[in-house]
This record gives C-alpha cells, structure tokens and sequence, in this order.
C-alpha cells in the first residue's frame, strides 16, 4: 500500500495502493500512520511519490458509490486527518509528483513544503466542481495557499487539469523536471530544507501552517454543510452519473 525506503537520511514514501493511489480509508490510516513514524524516526525529512503514471487519482469515488454513505461518513474523517498531518508535519516534506495528480492527489501534494513534478503526460488539478461535489474547508485553504486568488478561483470554478509546464507557471508545483531525475531532485530538496536548523524550520513552518488552519477553522459552519452534502443521495447519483459517463470515453 505504501513502500518505504530511506535515502540520504530521507524517507520516500511511495504510494501504491491499487492502479492509481485512489484514497480510501486504510490508505489515509496508513499514510497518517507512516508520517508519525517519520516524525519519531531519525529521518530529516520526507518525500511522498506514487507509483506508475499517477500520483495519486484522489478519493476513491468507486468505493465511495459501492459502500455509500456511512463508508463517506467514516472516510471524511480519515481523509481531514491525513491531510492535516501532512500539512503540519515538523519536517520537510517534499512532493515528487510522477504523474497525474487530480483532486485529493493534487491536495495532498499543496500540503507539502516543496513541490516537484514530472515532464511529461501527468496532469494536477482539482475537478471537483465538474465532478460535481463541494470542497471541505481545509482542502480548498491548503490548495488557496499556494496560489494568487485569481489563478485559484479558476482552476476551481472551471476544473480543468494541467500539465507540468503551466503547474509550475501557477505557482501550484514549485518546479519540474525529467522523470529520470525526479526521484534523486526530491531528496535533494528534503535535504536542502533540513539543513535549516529544525527546530528554526518546524516554527516558521508552523506559522505558515497556522494560518491556513485558522482560515480553514472560520468556515467550520460552512464545512459542516459541505460534510451533510456529501451525505445526500443526490450527491452520490452526481458521483455515479460522473463515473459513467468518464468510462463511457
């Protein structure tokens, strides 16, 4: 589900779970799981990858249909957690996107500190306006943070993906690479980061941190609308036609 191998004083973190790294339940258990043990383990930092041609392809949405809406309601849980540990994980944390990166993968990747992608095919973006869900608050502040307001609202409203060339000219992926070379620029760069003192690295991290939590916890109302969305049937019918007509090309 996760393979880990420890490089240069770095711990990779490859996500391979199933054809694309769908997240589900036991995959955001064992990705939190995995960063604690990084957190206690005498690793400088961490990079996340995946495996193949993606990333991660974000929420499973076959697993969310097939079992419904208590499945949704203990996973949304699980998914706000793993997010967050990301987020405010104390040591670097560099994302070494090797392929496509939609929705939950293109968030997970935003809660890192530094963000590398593949030339290539791959995509990133977060579609779930077109897949017709609403964003819960911590997802949308982590991704807003990366990006100007404008650059944001449209990659949002429009749900359209892109490659790493115009990733890179958004400000959502810090820089790109040749696949060959991503691997080994990834630890480079978690190495870089952890020679900043770290207890200097994990304050300055935390106050960039706090601030997209704050923002997150003063929309805790609108959240919990968004929470009892994606609850309602009609939602997983939205889910459903979605799929269908995504197989369907």
């Amino acid at each position: 589900m996760i393979e880990r191998q420890d490089r240069d004083g770095i711990r990779v973190l490859r996500l391979a779970h199933g054809k694309v790294s769908a997240m589900d339940i036991e995959l955001g258990e064992a990705f939190t799981a995995e960063l604690k043990s990084a957190a206690e383990d005498a690793v400088r930092g961490v990079v996340v990858t995946g495996t193949g041609s993606s990333f991660s392809a974000g929420v499973d949405l076959f697993r969310l249909i097939k079992d419904g809406p208590d499945y949704g309601q203990r996973f949304l849980p699980v998914l706000d957690t793993m997010l967050r540990d990301t987020l405010t994980f104390s040591k670097p944390l560099v994302a070494a996107v090797n392929g496509h990166a939609i929705a939950g993968g293109c968030i997970l990747t935003a809660a890192c500190d530094h963000r590398i992608m593949a030339e290539g095919t791959g995509r990133i973006g977060i579609p779930e306006l077109v897949i017709g869900v609403p964003f819960p608050a911590l997802p949308l502040q982590i991704v807003a943070a990366r990006m100007t307001d404008a650059m944001f609202r449209d990659l949002v409203l429009t749900g359209r993906t892109v490659q790493a060339d115009e990733a890179v000219t958004i400000g959502l992926i810090d820089e790109k690479c040749p696949p060959d070379e991503l691997i080994a620029r990834a630890v480079a760069a978690a190495n870089r980061l952890a020679a900043i003192p770290a207890g200097a690295f994990a304050l300055t991290k935390e106050a960039f941190t706090t601030l997209i939590l704050d923002r997150a916890a003063c929309l805790s109302d609108l959240n919990a609308r968004v929470v009892h969305a994606w609850m309602q049937p009609q939602t997983y019918e939205t889910i459903r036609k979605y799929l269908e007509k995504t197989i369907r090309k």
